[in-house]
C-alpha cells in the first residue's frame, strides 16, 4: 500500500464520524449494546469489538491499522511505553525452563527485564555479539525459544543480518523479536526479512512531538490475538485514546520529519568526520561505519542518531563540551523535533550505581528538525570550549 494512503487515510472511515478530517478521540471507557445477544457476540471476539477501552477502542484501532500496514504485518498492539511492548512480547513467547538469546548491549531496560525479572521465573539467557551470525548459532540450545535483536542498537548502532537471523531461527523453531525504533517502519521493515515480532518505542519517531510515551508490537494476526487475550489484556497495558490521537497526528508528518532528520544528520556527520576533536564517528550509513555494507542492504535511511567519541583528556573536558551546547538539549530519548545530546559521562560516578559500560568519552547526538548550519555552528563552539 502507498505510504501516503497509510499515513493519511487508512482506517479513517470519515463517514462514521461526521466526515471530520481528523480522527476523533473516543474518550469513552466502555460501550453499550442493544441487547444481551449483541453483547454476548461481542464478548466472544473482544479483539474486534468495542466493549471496554482496556481492550479495543475506535481511536486506538485506527492507529493499530496504520502501524501494522507500515510494518507490513497483519496486526499491531499499542502499549503505554516501549518498555511495556518489550515486556509483553518477551513474556508472551517464554515460560519457565526456556532459553533466550539477546544481542549484546541492548536497551538498558531490556537488559534489566531479562536479567532481573525473567530469570526470577526460570528463563535463562545469553547475550551475544550479534554482528556475527556464528555467535548466535553457537549460543542456541535445545530449549532456546527467542532470539531478541536490536538493529541498530541505540548507542553504538551494532547491526545484525536480519535475513540470516530469520533463516537460522526458522531452522531451529525460534521466535525472532526486534526493536526497530532506530529506523522506524519507513527506513527498515524487519518483517520483509522474515522477523516474527517487531517492536517500537512509539515515543520516538512515530509520535515525534516529545509529548507521548507509548510502544508498539507488530506481528501476524495469530500472535497478536494470543497476546491480546492473554498478556496484553491481563496486565492492563492499553494506551489512552488521547495518546493514540496524538500519535495519529504524528503519523501525518512521519515521512517528512524522518527524512528531514535523516538528511540533516548526513550533513552533520560530514562535518564530524575527521574533526580533530572526534576520535570516532558512528553512523550506520556513513562509509566509515564497520557494518556499512549491511546497513545499506537492510536500511533505506538512518534517522537522526549519531554517536561520537570525543578526544577528551578527562571527564571534566567531556562535560564541558556537553554543557556548552545550546541547540542540542541534554536529555534522554530522541525522535522529536528538537535536537538532543546524551553523554555517557552522565552515567558515571552516580553514588550507589555502577559506571556505564561505555567509556565516558562517548556522546550520542540526536539531530532533530533544525537547519544543519545551525546545529554545526553549535557543535563548533562547543568543541572550541574543550
Amino acid at each position: 500500500m502507498d505510504i501516503n494512503e497509510i499515513l493519511m487515510h487508512l482506517g479513517e472511515d470519515r463517514e462514521e464520524y461526521f466526515n471530520a478530517i481528523a480522527p476523533p478521540v473516543i474518550q469513552s471507557s466502555n460501550f453499550v449494546f442493544p441487547d444481551v445477544a449483541a453483547m454476548r457476540a461481542a464478548l466472544a471476539e473482544e479483539a474486534v469489538h468495542h466493549i471496554y477501552t482496556r481492550g479495543n477502542n475506535p481511536t486506538v484501532e485506527i492507529l493499530r491499522k496504520k502501524i501494522a500496514a507500515l510494518e507490513n504485518t497483519e496486526d499491531a498492539l499499542i502499549t503505554p511505553s516501549g518498555s511495556a511492548a518489550i515486556a509483553i512480547a518477551l513474556i508472551s513467547q517464554l515460560k519457565a525452563g526456556d532459553h533466550l538469546i539477546c544481542v549484546q548491549k541492548p536497551y538498558s531496560w531490556t537488559a534489566k527485564l531479562i536479567n532481573n525479572i525473567l530469570h526470577r521465573f526460570g528463563v535463562s539467557s545469553d547475550f551475544v555479539d550479534g554482528r556475527d551470525i556464528c555467535n548466535i548459532m553457537n549460543a542456541i540450545k535445545p530449549n532456546t525459544r527467542v532470539l531478541y535483536l536490536e538493529s541498530p542498537n541505540s548507542i553504538t548502532f551494532e547491526l545484525q543480518d536480519l535475513e540470516a537471523c530469520a533463516s537460522v531461527a526458522v531452522k531451529y523453531g525460534i521466535t525472532t523479536i526486534i526493536d526497530n525504533s532506530h529506523c522506524s517502519p519507513l527506513f527498515q521493515r524487519p518483517a520483509d526479512f522474515g522477523i516474527d515480532i517487531i517492536l517500537h518505542s512509539a515515543t520516538k519517531y512515530i509520535n515525534g512531538h516529545s509529548d507521548v510515551v507509548a510502544g508498539v508490537i507488530c506481528s501476524d494476526r495469530k500472535r497478536i490475538a494470543t497476546m491480546f487475550d492473554m498478556e496484553w489484556m491481563t496486565l492492563g497495558t492499553a494506551v489512552s485514546p488521547h495518546d493514540a490521537a496524538l500519535m495519529l497526528r504524528g503519523l501525518r508528518t512521519l515521512h517528512i520529519r524522518l527524512q528531514r532528520s535523516n538528511d540533516t544528520a548526513f550533513q552533520v556527520t560530514g562535518y564530524l568526520h575527521n574533526h580533530p576533536k572526534v576520535a570516532q564517528l558512528l553512523f550506520p550509513l556513513h562509509p566509515s561505519f564497520p557494518q556499512y555494507d549491511l546497513a545499506v542492504r537492510q536500511m533505506k535511511g538512518c534517522g537522526g542518531l549519531i554517536t561520537i567519541q570525543l578526544k577528551a583528556e578527562n571527564k571534566s573536558q567531556a562535560e564541558r563540551f556537553v554543557n556548552q551546547l545550546k541547540c542540542f538539549l541534554i536529555a534522554v530519548s530522541w525522535g522529536g523535533y528538537e535536537s538532543l545530546v546524551l553523554p555517557s559521562v552522565v552515567f558515571h560516578d552516580i553514588p550507589g550505581k555502577p559506571d556505564s559500560p561505555l567509556h565516558w568519552t562517548w556522546v550520542r547526538l540526536y539531530v532533530g528538525l533544525e537547519d544543519a548550519a545551525y546545529l554545526i555552528a553549535d557543535l563548533e563552539q562547543a568543541f572550541d570550549s574543550m
